[in-house]
């Protein structure tokens, strides 16, 4: 049986993920990292799944990421979230990264000069995500389908270590002026790609859900946006998994 392994940041997160397993068990780390795994079975495919709820930052995800595949030895990574758009995206989209800027990284002159390290997503992944984002029939694993459906893009995403709540702060700009092609940002999927690259026997990608789109951000998080994207991205990438195919050779991400 084929294993992936599904990394969150918070539990809203987790719990999306969690509620499309079935036969859950506990599962504990020798270090004391605990997790669960369950079953998805979805298109004449069954994957044994294990998940984790490791808390923000890229140095977390890197590090979880890392002792996730020595512990599942998987075939296959996920990072499954909530991201805040930066351009293109509505409230509930699904972006799906090409590749992740870690933005962070650069040089302090008078002005910060950036020097990103960039993590790819594995290619077989990337390009299973690009067939099943022309279609629809990934809505139906949703428990509510909007009247406006969501979309979902394959495209790059930003990853730092703040929370950006302005379109007026300087981070904003900053992104705007540095990684203009970046529809969302987050901030574990650059140590998470990091982990994955170090990897290459395991395929690699970040799948987010778009919770805010920057300003209001407290105001949507009341309304429940975190929970609806949470699931959004949750239900795109099983249906990916569902869609895989093993027998094709890919890179793995970095």
């Amino acid at each position: 049986m084929p294993c992936a392994v599904i990394l969150t940041a918070l539990p809203v997160e987790y719990n999306a993920v969690r509620s499309y397993l079935t036969e859950i068990q506990e599962k504990v780390h020798p270090q004391g990292t605990v997790y669960e795994q369950g079953i998805f079975s979805e298109n004449g495919q069954v994957w044994n799944i294990g998940i984790v709820e490791i808390g923000a930052g890229n140095a977390g995800a890197a590090s979880e990421a890392e002792r996730a595949i020595s512990y599942f030895n998987p075939h296959v990574i996920l990072f499954v979230g909530v991201a805040g758009g930066i351009k293109d995206v509505s409230l509930g989209d699904v972006v799906v990264s090409t590749k992740v800027y870690s933005y962070e990284s650069g040089k302090a002159e008078k002005t910060f000069k950036p020097r990103p390290e960039v993590g790819l997503s594995a290619y077989g992944l990337e390009q299973r995500a690009r067939a099943e984002a022309r279609k629809t029939d990934w809505l139906h694993k949703l428990p509510i389908v909007p009247k406006v459906p969501p979309k979902v893009f394959v495209a790059p995403i930003a990853a730092g270590e703040k929370v950006i709540a302005s379109t007026e702060s300087e981070v904003f700009k900053f992104l705007q002026s540095n990684y203009g092609d970046a529809l969302a940002v987050e901030m574990e999927g650059g140590g998470f790609l990091k982990a994955a690259h170090a990897n290459q026997q395991v395929s690699a990608i970040v799948v987010r859900g778009i919770s805010d789109l920057i300003n209001n951000k407290t105001e949507v998080d009341k309304e429940g946006y975190q929970e609806i994207a949470s699931y959004h991205a949750s239900a795109f990438a099983l249906h990916i998994l569902a869609k895989f195919n093993l027998g094709v050779k890919t890179d793995s991400g970095g």
